[in-house]
């Protein structure tokens, strides 16, 4: 990046830089928005994680998943936005290691006759993965509206805010969606069956 180049963009506003973005995909004019909210995210995911190494890896898979995921969403404030996802991230790995801990408790618990709830648990776990390979067979539409409604918990009206959807298209998109993905979960099913 040359200095030129850098300069313009230091004084660019978070609309220009997001939108400068989203028109080129240049990863540089991502990582200027996210260098400004760096301490930031730093600050939410301490907050939440209670750890400084957990936060700095988490503030670092939030800039990856921005990288890869800022382009398809129609951001209005960039910064609204960006705690937004932090605080998900961070609630969603609070949960993974909760479940983590009561799984291993639950594995010292059970004597090895238990056998059964053990495939349970097993089975559950193989269920939830063919539930995200069939999220993912979804049409991008789908799969947005899908994950922000189920998984974020959005209402449908946030779903078309940072969609840029109409509410009937992301009723519409959730409901086709979760039709397809029964089928998608049968096909995947029989394939490993």
């Amino acid at each position: 990046m040359d200095l030129l180049y850098s300069r313009k963009h230091d004084t660019a506003t978070d609309a220009h830089l997001l939108a400068s973005y989203q028109e080129s995909r240049d990863p540089e004019l991502a990582g200027m928005l996210l260098e400004r909210y760096a301490l930031l995210l730093m600050g939410v995911c301490m907050k939440y994680l209670q750890d400084e190494e957990k936060a700095k890896d988490a503030v670092q898979q939030i800039f990856l998943k921005v990288l890869n995921d800022l382009w398809k969403y129609r951001v209005e404030n960039f910064s609204s936005w960006l705690y937004q996802v932090a605080k998900n991230h961070c609630f969603m790995q609070f949960r993974q290691e909760k479940k983590l801990n009561r799984r291993n408790t639950e594995q010292q618990q059970y004597s090895e006759d238990d056998r059964t709830i053990m495939e349970e648990i097993v089975f559950r776990e193989l269920q939830l993965e063919n539930l995200e390979e069939a999220i993912e067979r979804l049409n991008e539409q789908q799969r947005i509206c899908i994950r922000m409604f189920y998984l974020e918990e959005k209402s449908y009206r946030q779903v078309a805010d940072t969609t840029g959807f109409s509410i009937g298209e992301v009723k519409s998109y959730i409901q086709n969606g979760k039709r397809n993905l029964k089928i998608q979960m049968d096909k995947i099913e029989k394939q490993n069956g």
